[in-house]
């Protein structure tokens, strides 16, 4: 660790870690600052790739190729699984998985900040989604391999038909079920980490 820190320093220092980057890096969780000490040299190429994954889920959201579901739906699946795909082709398998988990640490502690991400309040069962979805992204891609941008874009989009990834069962009135179609309270969810959402395959029909 005293490595990297060194290694961070001399960064710094030099115009390859400019004064507005530092700025970043205070403003970023515990985990993900750690992620960064790890992986000085992969930071900023997976800053531009995550923006870049944003922005190509926010296209999707507004076309029929998915079901337009940004917090827990298809469109959901689509940007972790794109995202980390498009990481392992340019810091690597394990950057990518790593970075993966942060990102998920830090939803933890968005949710005891009772802060929204993606229009909710983060919970466990919607962690264990991205994870999955994470882990489908990660075998969908290799390391160094430039695929083109649309190829991979449906190349996701197939796996989601295809049942291969993971969202949270909701009805066609966008309120969450359990496994056994109960509806469930906006009221009972909140503050709670663990609730009775349900995980169904990519490809489930409402």
């Amino acid at each position: 660790m005293l490595k990297k820190l060194v290694l961070l320093f001399i960064l710094i220092s030099t115009s390859s870690f400019s004064q507005s980057n530092w700025q970043k890096f205070k403003k970023l969780s515990p985990s993900k600052r750690m992620w960064v000490l790890f992986h000085p040299f992969k930071a900023e190429k997976a800053q531009i790739i995550s923006k870049e994954a944003y922005r190509v889920a926010d296209s999707i959201k507004n076309s029929p190729l998915l079901d337009g579901d940004a917090s827990g739906g298809q469109v959901d699946a689509f940007r972790h699984a794109f995202w980390i795909a498009s990481l392992r082709q340019e810091i690597g398998k394990n950057a990518a998985r790593s970075l993966g988990k942060a990102h998920e640490k830090e939803n933890y502690r968005t949710y005891k900040k009772n802060k929204l991400e993606d229009g909710t309040i983060p919970d466990k069962i919607a962690t264990t989604m991205d994870l999955f979805n994470n882990e489908i992204g990660l075998s969908l891609s290799k390391n160094n391999t430039k695929s083109s941008k649309i190829g991979l874009i449906y190349k996701v989009i197939n796996a989601i038909h295809s049942g291969k990834l993971k969202v949270i069962k909701k009805d066609n009135n966008g309120n969450f079920l359990t496994c056994k179609n109960t509806s469930i309270s906006q009221e009972s969810l909140k503050g709670k980490w663990k609730n009775n959402k349900c995980l169904v395959n990519s490809n489930y029909k409402k």
